[in-house]
């Protein structure tokens, strides 16, 4: 009886009800940026068109992670069927070394998170560009518009971009960032108009020239310089030669649903495959949502896919990614097998290793549907919350600190907990490993859902279980996204649990051996799912940043 209480007290923490629409819908992490996109969509653009304006104004107005300074994905299914990943992920530069995060002790440095050499060259300009060349309709000029507008005119700042763009100690150690974001000293409050006169101008050149705009001329020019001046990496030939990938995206199934994820260098993908396999004939779903039963199958699931990850995952540019082994059933079914239904194993007692050969056999999320049925899924990062806290001068954009996502020194955490190997060693021009997970789920051949979310390496677990809450507990998808969650990525070995799991259940956890301890949230999700002809927009609200589905 008191499992079935805990459970009822979780169930009404989650009874939300998402917003709806018949013909389109996106959800974004900040409101006026998905107001830009539906505007977009109601003018006639696509899917790839809302996408690329929504990323360009969540530059403007979500600074802790929208960006012109990172990188990303973006996944993509149009209604006929045809399918494309475009990688914009940032990439090493040209003159970075494997050691050069280490002190002379060979004990890793700050250098890789904060400043001038965390930056990675960012790709978001070239990826959004590449997707809109292949795949949008729209003018590009009228995408980056509004973006523009923002930054000139400003926004009213809501509470929680106020209070989040305040609380950023990082900003505060660098002047410009300092002048821009905090009034050197005097923090903008809820209520002001909050203007970017230079990430305005910075954001006119590429809606005149592109990307060309950023990685050629001028604005090259100035980034390189200031580069150089504070001790960064990163050249004028880093930013020419930088070009945004298109790969496949990688293809898996679960209870008769097929599933789009990422490829490497995104281990989300992966690692999405690799629970998903674990879980499908377990029957784990008969004890309910949010059950300790539940919970602890998706836990040792969660744990032999992070080990995988730490050992096997890089850029598949530079190093053998064995993905087809990695998600082989028969593999997949060894890992199931070795999951004790009562009793947690041991992280230190998980090395799964090896697969078969690999053979046939602070990030924001935005999801898009248009009226057509094209479905979007795009994800990007400056990595921290407000990147490596440098505001470039004369440009206004925030840069990324995505070199510490590379194993700085292999079998040492980086700033998420992640522990990497040498299949993720820092090399000159190489991606840093990713757990950006956008996911699009059909069911014969017709859309079903649209999943992603920011949160660092908790990003594949937070979709994870969105996705299992609609397709296993029946939820719509507010309450999929809202209901408690929990995170475990191998090492360190610990079990974390959202608020609104049950004390009950976090008992019976404990009871089974798991090292439970409180987690403030596990991703940020935001998903369209679609059910009886409408779509249903979910947006996380589990932080200080106030997401927003809307629709027509």
């Amino acid at each position: 009886m008191r499992l079935a209480l805990g459970m009822v007290l979780g169930a009404s923490l989650f009874a939300s009800e998402p917003v709806r629409a018949r013909k389109a819908m996106v959800v974004a992490q900040e409101e006026h940026a998905a107001d830009v996109g539906v505007a977009v969509l109601k003018r006639g653009g696509n899917a790839v068109d809302a996408a690329v304006a929504v990323a360009f104004a969540l530059a403007v107005t979500h600074p802790a992670a929208g960006n012109i300074g990172g990188g990303g994905f973006l996944l993509l299914r149009k209604a006929n069927g045809e399918t494309a990943f475009i990688d914009f992920r940032e990439r090493a530069p040209a003159k970075a070394t494997r050691d050069m995060y280490l002190d002379a002790q060979g004990k890793p440095t700050q250098d890789s998170t904060v400043g001038w050499r965390a930056a990675g060259v960012p790709g978001t300009v070239r990826g959004l560009e590449l997707a809109h060349k292949k795949y949008g309709r729209a003018r590009w000029s009228s995408l980056v518009a509004p973006a523009v507008k923002l930054a000139q005119r400003g926004f009213v700042l809501n509470y929680s971009t106020a209070r989040s763009i305040a609380g950023a100690k990082v900003l505060a150690q660098f002047p410009e960032s300092n002048r821009i974001f905090l009034r050197n000293g005097k923090p903008y409050e809820a209520g002001e108009i909050f203007r970017q006169p230079e990430l305005a101008k910075t954001l006119k050149s590429v809606q005149k020239r592109g990307a060309k705009g950023l990685y050629e001329g001028q604005n090259a020019r100035i980034l390189a310089e200031e580069m150089a001046k504070h001790g960064g990496l990163i050249t004028l030939e880093d930013l020419k030669n930088y070009q945004a990938i298109e790969r496949q995206p990688l293809r898996a199934s679960y209870k008769g649903l097929d599933l789009l994820l990422a490829p490497p260098p995104s281990s989300g993908g992966v690692l999405l495959a690799q629970m998903l396999g674990i879980l499908e004939d377990t029957g784990y779903e008969k004890t309910g949502a949010g059950s300790a039963q539940a919970f602890h199958w998706i836990a040792e699931a969660m744990k032999r896919a992070y080990a995988d990850r730490a050992e096997y995952l890089g850029d598949p540019d530079f190093v053998k990614v064995p993905v087809a082994g990695l998600t082989n059933r028969f593999y997949i079914n060894r890992l199931r097998a070795s999951i004790d239904p009562g009793k947690a194993v041991p992280s230190s007692l998980i090395r799964n290793g090896p697969p078969p050969p690999n053979e046939p056999s602070e990030t924001t999320h935005l999801s898009v549907v248009d009226a057509e049925g094209t479905a979007v899924a795009l994800t990007y990062t400056i990595n921290g919350s407000y990147g490596n806290g440098v505001a470039v001068p004369r440009l206004g954009f925030l840069l990324n600190n995505e070199m510490d996502d590379f194993s700085v020194k292999p079998g040492a955490p980086n700033m998420f907990g992640a522990v990497g190997g040498t299949a993720n060693a820092i090399a000159p021009r190489k991606t840093p490993l990713s757990s950006m997970s956008p996911l699009i789920a059909t069911r014969d051949g017709k859309l079903l859902m649209v999943l992603g979310a920011p949160g660092g390496t908790r990003i594949p677990n937070g979709v994870l279980q969105a996705f299992l809450n609609v397709v296993d507990f029946k939820m719509n998808m507010q309450q999929a996204i809202d209901a408690p969650r929990i995170h475990h990525q191998w090492l360190p070995d610990r079990l974390q649990v959202t608020h609104g799991v049950s004390p009950d259940t976090i008992e019976l956890l404990k009871r089974r051996g798991h090292t439970v301890a409180p987690i403030s949230g596990v991703a940020l999700v935001e998903g369209i799912a679609v059910r009886d002809g409408w779509l249903e927009g979910g947006s996380d609200t589990a932080s200080r940043q106030r997401g927003r589905a809307v629709g027509y």
